[in-house]
């Protein structure tokens, strides 16, 4: 399809908050494509905190689904699409998730280009529709930023997003990738009603939760390494997350010889920046924290289960390292283990406290 300059765009943004952390580049470049464009972000309400406010112009906060049905979801989807319709009229809408309901969304929207990656049956419903790469190392944030084909001569780092941010890599000979300087100020693109102040003195995060068990490493091994850190370094941990992690944290907190503070459910994700970005360094899961925690600049240690970093790495300015068990059957992606006894979880398991502390001094040290 012909590429045209359009005045008025939308984009349907990613549903979780680590897949939002790596449209960054994506809105990135769609604001510096077209800066005097009007751009307009559809996103579920969890996300909402996270999106890209210096970006965009405006944001629209679909409602939230409780039943849960096929009917309800359709249902909403075309009830904003039609208030979406009113307001404006979008020569260019594109969809990052690969749903149907979010093809439909720019569809009953009317928009004149139509754009989004040609999968699950969704070519009827997108006139400039994208055929997707199914490289099993492609990296969910390039496949994002590729939804912009007319950034790539104009931006060349588009084309390797994994350069975005000019970071050397993981070797201490590694230089700086030359390039344009990119930053993010989370004030100005959050800017949270409610900011969580850092504590006074040195600290780390630790951010426990995950979606799934085959992604969340075991209590026991936090216990052990939170152990560890306060008897080396007497470092104050907070721990941080929704309130599905305060149990977590109530957990962890019971031995206060671990110096463990419980900052769980103090308000939206986006508020947690300043403590990200001031820490000695923040381990997680991998999970969305993490992502967020590599954007505000924090040095994230990510204890990898059933994921595939190859695609969901962090990236962001913050210096990012990855403990695996590369056991047979990983990774398998999923959120529940399919293994069995002594198996169960050795993903997981096979990362030991001692290893993933060497590691971060280790990081700590260049």
């Amino acid at each position: 399809m012909t590429r045209m300059n359009p005045r008025t765009i939308l984009v349907r943004a990613p549903n979780w908050i680590g897949d939002q952390i790596l449209a960054f580049p994506f809105f990135y470049y769609l604001r510096k494509c077209y800066p005097a464009a009007k751009i307009t972000s559809v996103c579920v309400e969890w996300v909402k905190d996270l999106q890209f406010k210096d970006l965009v112009d405006d944001v629209y906060v679909l409602e939230r689904s409780f039943k849960g049905s096929i009917f309800e979801k359709f249902g909403i989807i075309t009830r904003a699409a039609d208030e979406l319709r009113k307001k404006e009229k979008f020569d260019l809408a594109i969809t990052l998730p690969n749903s149907i309901s979010s093809a439909w969304l720019v569809y009953r929207l009317g928009a004149v280009q139509r754009r989004g990656y040609r999968v699950e049956g969704r070519g009827i419903l997108l006139n400039d529709g994208l055929k997707w790469d199914s490289d099993p190392e492609r990296h969910r944030a390039q496949a994002y930023a590729d939804l912009l084909p007319e950034c790539k001569t104009q931006f060349p780092l588009s084309n390797s997003v994994k350069d975005f941010w000019g970071i050397p890599g993981d070797s201490e000979l590694d230089e700086p990738i030359p390039g344009e300087t990119i930053s993010f100020d989370w004030q100005k693109s959050w800017n949270p009603e409610e900011v969580v102040e850092p504590p006074e003195g040195d600290y780390w995060v630790l951010a426990p939760g995950s979606t799934a068990e085959s992604r969340r490493w075991p209590l026991e091994y936090m216990i052990q390494f939170a152990r560890l850190v306060a008897r080396e370094k007497k470092w104050q941990g907070i721990i941080v997350g929704g309130s599905k992690e305060a149990f977590l944290a109530s957990q962890l907190c019971e031995d206060r010889s671990l110096k463990l503070t419980d900052l769980t459910a103090q308000g939206p994700v986006s508020g947690l920046s300043k403590v990200f970005r001031n820490a000695k360094f923040t381990l997680t899961n991998e999970s969305g924290l993490a992502h967020v925690a590599s954007l505000c600049s924090s040095f994230v240690q990510i204890v990898c289960g059933a994921a595939d970093p190859r695609r969901t790495r962090p990236l962001g300015p913050g210096k990012v390292q990855v403990a695996i068990n590369p056991v047979d059957c990983w990774p398998c992606e999923r959120n529940q283990c399919a293994e069995q006894g002594g198996d169960r979880l050795k993903c997981l398991r096979g990362i030991k406290a001692e290893a993933v502390w060497e590691e971060i001094k280790l990081g700590l040290r260049r």
